[in-house]
């Protein structure tokens, strides 16, 4: 299967609307790139992106979604949020991971979830060998200074996940 058939079969059962999609995918790219590019730099995700991203939704949602379905959208960030505390709490993640994590929440469908969980691993994977094969190379001389190349098994997730958000969204326009 090439990879136009894969993100045709991936996008093709898809909740999310794509109109919808595409809009939240054009609002939430340039947050999406600041977290990443914060995390890899201070192995920070700012309340700023996360309050700004969750803002984003707010704002836009009911234009682009019944209500009904907009207050539905809207009860996943504190579940989200719940969990994100339980998960940093067992040392799993980061705090600015969960509020990260809380603040997609909206963005996304339940009856994604199975496509969100493939999407999830295989950014996770290629975040993360791309991530440490920078480290040990050249390009890590491009940004000497990030926090990221320094933090041990420690791995810049805003990474990963805003690429995940990104991905789910691009596939929903699809």
């Amino acid at each position: 299967m090439d990879l136009g058939a894969l993100i045709a079969a991936l996008s093709r059962g898809m909740a999310i609307p794509d109109i919808a999609a595409l809009v939240l995918l054009l609002l939430a790219a340039p947050v999406c790139a600041w977290v990443a590019y914060t995390d890899l730099r201070a192995m920070r995700i700012r309340n700023v992106a996360v309050y700004t991203l969750f803002g984003l939704f707010v704002v836009a949602g009911p234009f682009l979604m019944p209500l009904s379905d907009y207050g539905w959208q809207l009860t996943h960030m504190p579940i989200l949020l719940a969990a994100g505390i339980v998960v940093n709490a067992a040392g799993l993640a980061g705090a600015g991971d969960a509020k990260f994590v809380a603040a997609a929440g909206p963005y996304l469908w339940a009856a994604d979830l199975q496509v969100l969980i493939v999407i999830f691993m295989a950014n996770l994977l290629a975040a993360f060998v791309t991530h440490r094969a920078a480290k040990h190379s050249g390009l890590r001389r491009l940004a000497p200074d990030w926090a990221s190349w320094s933090a041990g098994w420690k791995f810049p997730m805003g990474l990963s996940l805003s690429g995940t958000l990104l991905i789910y969204l691009a596939l929903g326009a699809a």
